[in-house]
């Protein structure tokens, strides 16, 4: 036997199957999901979803409306959006993105496979004001939501602007844009104005492809099942549609669940994240937080970018803070108040009208479930603007996108202009002498 034939015998099978491999992934796959297995990754926040794009395009291409988000999607009691949904047989059904600590660029990020099925379509965005501290988005929390394949998409759809230059440059900020020497090399071209080479283009295509086909055959593992608790939590609620019906289930619930602390919190929420030891370290710990000034707005500015640039049509809603719990923690409510004056500001200057501030009833009874989370009472106000929402035809929209919302300017700015609000429209009207582009 000849020294290559035995060379052969040893890696030839070995070369034949990296060979197969390597033709596995980059063929153009193509899978459909049951509809079970799509009801389950809408209601998993699985970060797998999250990250990549086969299950949400299809999903998006139905009945399915993306509800963005963060940990209050978690909370999952009977009047959560999707046991409401789901209770109620509605025409729609939220797609839950996001999770504890995503925030406005994991959410961009993850835009970036699913621009076609945001496109003259529907979405809701809760906007936590928690996210604008001063540095904006976690490092670590950010990489459990990023993916390459979100930026090789966003890198091949890159056209030169603002908005492009800025998305790049804050990927390179994060370790996660760097994991990759390829994509890193790829960000530093766009963030710098200029256009990707042909090379560029063509080693990150293949590399799109083959992060496509694991996509497609993976994503779906062992996702957390939820469809089981949306079932019975729709238990509890009447057969019958109706706010009294709705309130009495919520105080009920509230009632039984909030009884071993004076805060209004979730019994098991206190008990398991705030014993004595903790409690006392944190009384008046929130005194010196401050949410207006931070490099989240020019994040925050991204979202509306892509969603001016797809005319989706967005409801978004602002949550506040358990008024208690602000109290013992010395948050001031004042400050809270002008955080969300000046995200109202950025919105409306814009064009993005649909605007539901419930950050003045963080005190009502059982509005909260927690701290800072949405609970009964809260998502019943929640579902009064999302239910006539989505009961209206899809509405062309005209977004104005200001550039200057991506500058340091702005992202420090403490004071903006009153807001107007129009009760015949019901619609937030900015005066038009604002800030001007820079």
């Amino acid at each position: 036997m000849t020294n290559k034939r035995r060379l052969w015998q040893i890696f030839g099978p070995v070369i034949c199957a990296v060979l197969l491999l390597i033709a596995v992934f980059l063929f153009p796959w193509d899978r459909t999901y049951s509809a079970n297995s799509i009801f389950e990754a809408a209601t998993s926040q699985s970060d797998r979803i999250f990250k990549g794009q086969r299950m949400k395009q299809e999903a998006l291409s139905g009945k399915y409306v993306p509800f963005f988000g963060s940990s209050e999607l978690s909370r999952m009691d009977s009047l959560h959006p999707s046991v409401l949904a789901y209770k109620y047989n509605r025409s729609y059904t939220p797609f839950l993105l996001g999770g504890a600590e995503s925030q406005s660029l994991a959410h961009f990020y993850g835009m970036q496979g699913i621009k076609s099925q945001l496109t003259n379509k529907k979405a809701v965005v809760i906007i936590s004001p928690q996210w604008f501290t001063k540095k904006g988005q976690d490092k670590n929390a950010f990489s459990l939501y990023y993916s390459n394949l979100q930026a090789i998409d966003f890198l091949l759809d890159a056209k030169d602007s603002v908005a492009t230059r800025y998305a790049a440059r804050r990927l390179l900020q994060m370790p996660s844009g760097k994991s990759s020497e390829t994509v890193k090399y790829a960000l530093m071209t766009v963030a710098s104005g200029q256009p990707l080479s042909e090379t560029q283009r063509l080693i990150l295509q293949m590399r799109r492809r083959i992060l496509v086909n694991e996509d497609t055959f993976f994503s779906t593992f062992q996702l957390p099942d939820r469809v089981n608790k949306i079932k019975m939590q729709a238990k509890y609620l009447p057969d019958k549609y109706t706010i009294k019906g709705l309130t009495e289930v919520a105080n009920a619930e509230g009632s039984l669940h909030t009884t071993n602390n004076k805060f209004a919190i979730d019994n098991t929420f206190f008990k398991t994240r705030l014993n004595k030891k903790e409690l006392k370290k944190l009384k008046g710990s929130q005194k010196h937080f401050d949410y207006t000034k931070s490099v989240e707005y020019s994040d925050f500015e991204l979202m509306l970018k892509q969603f001016a640039h797809e005319h989706t049509d967005v409801l978004f809603i602002i949550p506040p803070i358990n008024a208690k719990w602000a109290k013992y923690t010395h948050l001031s409510d004042k400050m809270y108040q002008k955080s969300v004056k000046k995200i109202k500001y950025q919105l409306v200057k814009q064009g993005f009208n649909n605007i539901t501030d419930l950050s003045k009833d963080g005190g009502k009874k059982y509005f909260m479930q927690d701290t800072i989370h949405l609970g009964w009472n809260g998502w019943i106000a929640v579902d009064k603007s999302v239910k006539p929402f989505m009961q209206k035809s899809y509405s062309n929209v005209n977004y104005k996108i200001d550039n200057y919302f991506f500058t340091k300017s702005w992202q420090n700015r403490t004071k903006v202009e009153n807001i107007k609000v129009n009760k015949a429209s019901n619609t937030n009207v900015v005066p038009t002498t604002g800030s001007k582009s820079k």
